[in-house]
């Protein structure tokens, strides 16, 4: 079988590394907002080229206390809406609901599955105070044109980078210092994943990283003096810990997620699979890489019988979600396609030569 994502064989290659993190993490007795964190926090900040880093409990976490801070800095109002794509994880939406904020949803381009600026004005309303841009699958929403346009008529904007560790545009900028602040998941399975949930908040703002630093600890920035109504979403210290053994790597696994990626593109010719949009540059760095096709439920079981795993990201969009009934009535077309076509194949920097050869082979192969 070849699996879809071999945790177990990434983190392999950490074990002695992560033994000792955890023999010091023992040794010195400081469990909370430790060394571990405030080393990650620079690190990060600094492979992300922001001032700042604020490490938060999880990827949801880092969204919603954005929204938070900004409410509590005046820059937003509860009520205020927020432009985000229909397509994303549903993280992305409940975050903007939890802040108490009313998310509009956006058709993406059907090409790149991102928002793009046609997509965003045509769905802006008067009531639309940020976009959140989502680099989903791991490919950058195009900044430039939403920066421009944000300025232009005052929004914030929010990038969702959690699936975009490490992709950067064209000037060498990355992932984390495209908008005004950034949200990362550290969950186990994205390119910087940690070994249980994490996640960061980035940005250059001075004042939005403070009042996060201070919302995720209980609305505190001195021990039993809250000066805010805050949350307990605080980085754990030996997380961190994994996360600093990992960081170094990032950059070269994501080259090798791009390789394979590229011979995915250049060999896989069935003409009943749509293949991904990518222009060889360092804009995406395949967290997933994602087909398409009218008859998913057959190529997964094809693929499946041929010890190929595969998921779906994600079958069903948020607005068709039990969860959320006031907008199940809603109609996105081109998102209710993409989560009815949509198939992701393995692809990680431990997939061997072979692995790769067989994935394409069993494609091309499927009639």
């Amino acid at each position: 079988m070849i699996p879809f994502l071999d945790l177990k064989k990434i983190n392999q290659r950490y074990h002695i590394a992560f033994q000792d993190k955890m023999v010091q993490f023992l040794d010195k007795g400081w469990y909370i907002l430790g060394d571990e964190v405030q080393q990650f926090e620079k690190s990060f900040a600094a492979y992300c080229g922001t001032e700042y880093c604020v490490g938060v409990g999880n990827g949801l976490d880092a969204l919603t206390l954005i929204f938070k801070a900004y409410i509590e800095l005046g820059k937003l109002q509860e009520g205020d809406a927020v432009l985000v794509p229909a397509n994303t994880f549903i993280a992305s939406v409940l975050a903007i609901l939890h802040a108490g904020l009313v998310p509009e949803l956006a058709e993406p381009d059907l090409n790149s599955y991102n928002l793009d600026l046609n997509s965003i004005q045509k769905s802006r309303t008067s009531k639309t105070k940020a976009i959140l841009a989502v680099h989903l699958y791991g490919q950058l929403a195009p900044m430039e044109e939403i920066m421009e346009y944000a300025s232009k008529e005052g929004l914030l904007v929010i990038e969702d980078a959690a699936q975009a560790h490490g992709a950067m545009n064209a000037e060498g900028m990355k992932a984390g210092n495209l908008g005004h602040a950034a949200a990362f998941s550290f969950y186990p399975g994205k390119n910087l994943g940690a070994l249980g949930d994490a996640g960061g908040v980035t940005t250059n703002d001075k004042a939005l990283a403070t009042m996060i630093a201070s919302l995720r600890n209980y609305g505190s920035e001195q021990k039993y003096q809250n000066n805010h109504i805050g949350y307990n979403s605080r980085l754990d210290e030996i997380q961190a810990a994994f996360l600093n053994v990992k960081l170094p790597d990032l950059d070269a696994d994501n080259v090798i997620r791009r390789k394979i990626a590229a011979q995915y593109l250049d060999n896989i010719t069935n003409q009943k699979i749509i293949m991904p949009q990518y222009d060889g540059s360092r804009n995406h760095v395949f967290y997933v890489f994602v087909i398409r096709t009218a008859n998913r439920e057959a190529l997964q079981h094809y693929l499946a019988n041929n010890g190929i795993q595969t998921l779906i990201h994600y079958p069903v969009a948020p607005h068709k979600q039990q969860a959320l009934p006031a907008m199940n009535g809603l109609s996105f077309p081109v998102t209710e396609r993409i989560h009815e076509e949509v198939l992701s194949i393995p692809i990680s920097p431990v997939m061997t030569d072979k692995e790769v050869e067989s994935v394409i082979k069993a494609l091309n192969q499927w009639i």
